[in-house]
């Protein structure tokens, strides 16, 4: 079920309130480019300045929105572990595939507090997706440590964004050839598919949903040769985006095709000019203008 291009989708804004209108729009949209999957209220959308109550709305809309068409997979990571609980509950209450969850940022558990964190999740009983990212949680979870949870029957794989290829097989090595491994990196995606990795959780799918899509569809089908073709249109796309904040980036781009509005809320700021130039000519590098 969860395999290929799965976008982290950015949450719109209007005048600092979410644009529903614009987000129903959205989740179309990338069902119609291929996308297989769509993630929600991760770092991405922006979910540390979202309200509890926003969260909530926008997992809720993008379900209904989605209607079974594609699995969500929920955003619902905390370094609060009771926090985690509400939105993972709220997440299987509303119908979400599966929960999208961060490693605790900011108070470093140990290897044995992740454990406990994820052991308390799963047992909602909603299937979670780790969520590794040592770059923002300052924590990195340890394949030894992730072949545990896997023990689990909730905890069915990782979206891996520690940017190194190597933990594919690591993991695979702990966790078993059927652990689900996303990569959190659009850059090494390719790489990371031929390593054993199934897809990717991707910033830049928000701006080139059906590129991004055929790249997976191509690795899946063991094309790495056309998947490198299309990586080479993506490559200046994905780095431009990154040149500040990621999903500043995104939809400053996304604007560009008329896709949203590229406000984002504080402390994030609008790109600066040197960067919108940048990701512009990306966007002509890929077709998409």
């Amino acid at each position: 079920m969860f395999q290929g291009s799965l976008p982290a989708m950015v949450t719109p804004f209007n005048n600092g309130e979410v644009d529903v209108n614009e987000l129903k729009k959205l989740v179309n949209w990338h069902i119609e480019q291929g996308s297989r999957g769509l993630v929600p209220v991760g770092t991405t959308g922006e979910s540390p300045t979202l309200t509890h109550a926003e969260h909530e709305q926008v997992v809720s809309e993008v379900i209904n929105e989605a209607d079974g068409r594609v699995p969500v997979i929920a955003g619902a990571g905390s370094n609060n572990t009771a926090e985690a609980i509400r939105f993972v509950e709220h997440a299987k209450n509303v119908g979400a595939s599966a929960a999208l969850v961060v490693t605790p940022y900011y108070n470093k558990p140990t290897q044995e507090g992740l454990i406990a964190h994820f052991t308390e999740l799963a047992k909602i009983g909603l299937p979670i997706i780790i969520y590794n990212i040592p770059g923002r949680s300052v924590v990195d979870m340890s394949p030894e440590t992730m072949g545990e949870l896997a023990k689990l029957n909730e905890i069915i794989g990782v979206k891996d964004a520690t940017g190194d290829l190597a933990r594919v097989c690591d993991q695979r090595l702990t966790c078993g050839a059927d652990f689900i491994q996303l990569s959190g990196e659009d850059a090494t995606a390719h790489g990371f598919n031929a390593q054993g990795g199934v897809g990717c959780i991707s910033v830049t799918a928000n701006v080139a949903p059906g590129l991004c899509s055929r790249m997976q569809e191509a690795t899946l089908a063991g094309d790495y040769s056309l998947a490198l073709k299309i990586q080479d249109k993506l490559m200046p796309l994905h780095k431009a985006i990154f040149t500040e904040p990621g999903l500043v980036g995104a939809k400053y781009a996304m604007s560009q095709l008329g896709l949203c509005k590229d406000e984002v809320r504080l402390p994030l700021t609008p790109l600066s000019e040197p960067t919108k130039q940048k990701i512009n000519s990306a966007l002509k590098h890929a077709d998409l203008i």
